[in-house]
């Protein structure tokens, strides 16, 4: 353990035995009841705690929908962890996408790649990409047929990462064809 963590340990230890301390002596004839209110407060925290965890498989995070208007205009709201999500149908597959403008290229995670019938163990990593963990191979694939809203492409080149990622990333080659504005908690992007 490291000197900070050990510290935190020796806090919360010495805060336990004041807080045992106070609870034995405010309740050293009622023990009983102070077992009943011990455990009502642990299942509400329980319980909180297990619909904090639980929200996010409830719905509670899911990003807003992209929307299509009438000239052809998407626009993105912002999601709650502040980024800008993109829904693309990659040869009628629907593959979720982070908008990300310092990324240079598009970036499939090993899952996405395996959601749309490539396999990751079959192909070459010949490149590398510069992460936030450090360097990364990566491996070059054509996408045959790709649609954001009304807009198609065709034979468009993306990136299998062969590390661990959460999802995949929408970078500026594929961003570059579009006009891209942020407008309040909106990204606009227009052909």
């Amino acid at each position: 353990m490291e000197a900070d963590h050990l510290a935190r340990l020796a806090y919360l230890a010495l805060l336990l035995v004041a807080v045992a301390g106070w609870v034995l002596v405010e309740y050293r004839k009622r023990m009983g009841e102070a077992m009943r209110v011990a455990i009502a407060w642990g299942l509400i925290f329980g319980g909180v705690a297990a619909g904090y965890g639980l929200w996010n498989d409830m719905g509670g995070f899911a990003p807003p929908p992209q929307m299509v208007a009438q000239g052809g205009e998407i626009t993105v709201p912002r999601a709650a962890d502040g980024h800008y999500y993109l829904t693309l149908q990659i040869n009628g597959t629907p593959i979720r996408f982070l908008a990300d403008t310092g990324a240079s290229n598009m970036v499939l995670s090993l899952k996405d790649a395996r959601k749309l019938g490539i396999d990751p163990e079959a192909l070459v990593y010949l490149g590398q990409a510069s992460t936030a963990n450090g360097p990364v191979a990566t491996a070059r694939v054509t996408l045959p047929s790709m649609q954001l809203g009304p807009y198609d492409d065709t034979d468009f080149s993306a990136w299998v990462n062969r590390g661990e990622m959460d999802g995949s990333l929408l970078g500026m080659d594929y961003l570059r064809l579009y006009r891209v504005e942020i407008a309040g908690d909106e990204m606009i992007l227009r052909r």
